[in-house]
């Protein structure tokens, strides 16, 4: 473990060797936390989760209570993890067959969000702050600001970076009140307009 103290692990919780934890993040309640594991700064892992070894987790993300992050899965910075939601990593187990040489890798871009009980199957991305909703069963790449629910999880409309749907003009715009930040739909890709 990090030798640096500057973040919290609750002491029902193990802390395996080789992990770097950033400053700022906490580990809650019957927490496990995998070898070389690499978690970021302010993040919140919740209770009686499991971060498999080699994952390796960016700042700010909160992991909400009952996940279990595989090898293989990669979070980048500000994503949200809603309770009991689901990761594999194989796309055919067998309890009799080991095949941990197939893992693939599962990638949750800046900012995304996954709903309660959502499961992602691997070897897909999930785009910079798209948002899946509860209980989606997301079997395929996700694009960027995509909103997504159903099984199979699919394509139902587009979110801002707060998490707001948007509503776009016949000229492919929209504004997001909470912040006043423009999209510019094109296709089937949204586009943050720069000032």
């Amino acid at each position: 473990m990090t030798p640096s103290k500057k973040f919290f692990v609750h002491h029902s919780s193990f802390i395996d060797d080789d992990v770097t934890i950033g400053d700022g993040t906490k580990i809650w309640y019957f927490s496990h936390i995998l070898s070389n594991t690499t978690i970021g700064k302010n993040c919140i892992i919740g209770q009686n989760c499991m971060i498999g070894g080699n994952v390796i987790i960016g700042n700010q993300v909160k992991i909400q209570n009952n996940i279990s992050v595989y090898d293989g899965v990669e979070i980048e910075d500000g994503v949200f993890l809603g309770p009991s939601m689901v990761f594999t990593n194989v796309i055919n187990p067998r309890a009799f067959i080991e095949k941990k040489d197939e893992f693939k890798k599962t990638l949750l871009k800046e900012g995304c969000s996954v709903g309660a009980n959502a499961t992602i199957v691997c070897g897909i991305t999930i785009g910079r702050y798209a948002f899946i909703g509860a209980g989606a069963v997301v079997t395929k790449n996700i694009p960027d600001f995509a909103l997504v629910y159903g099984n199979p999880g699919t394509v139902q409309s587009w979110v801002s970076i707060a998490g707001n749907r948007l509503i776009f003009d016949k000229e492919g715009y929209a504004v997001d009140n909470y912040d006043s930040s423009r999209y510019y739909l094109d296709g089937n890709i949204v586009h943050l307009v720069k000032e």
